[in-house]
């Protein structure tokens, strides 16, 4: 299950309910630290470092897309944790999987 998303308010990558979801999923699961990297810089908008603030985010576009597909509604839903840590626990296994 989603927060809601809040009234009048997008939840955009790099809005507050979304920026504590993945901090909740990968602050306690060091085994995620590395995936979590990996997919940061995979998810990056291209240049990424000349915009303020210079964060590997994604763009707003792309995150509402995932967000979309894998919530449904708008887009404007806010991953939970445990579906951020399960992401990541996938993208790990798909990483070792692919170096075979």
């Amino acid at each position: 299950m989603t927060a809601p998303p809040v009234p009048g308010r997008r939840a955009g990558p790099i809005s507050t309910p979304v920026i504590a979801a993945v901090v909740a999923a990968v602050v306690r699961r060091p085994w995620l630290w590395p995936a979590a990297v990996a997919e940061a810089a995979r998810l990056a908008r291209p240049g990424w470092w000349r915009r303020w603030p210079p964060l590997p985010v994604p763009d707003d576009a792309l995150w509402r897309f995932r967000m979309e597909t894998a919530y449904g509604g708008s887009g404007d839903a806010v991953p939970e944790a445990e579906d951020v840590a399960s992401f990541l626990g996938w993208c790990s296994t798909m990483g070792r999987w692919r170096r075979r």
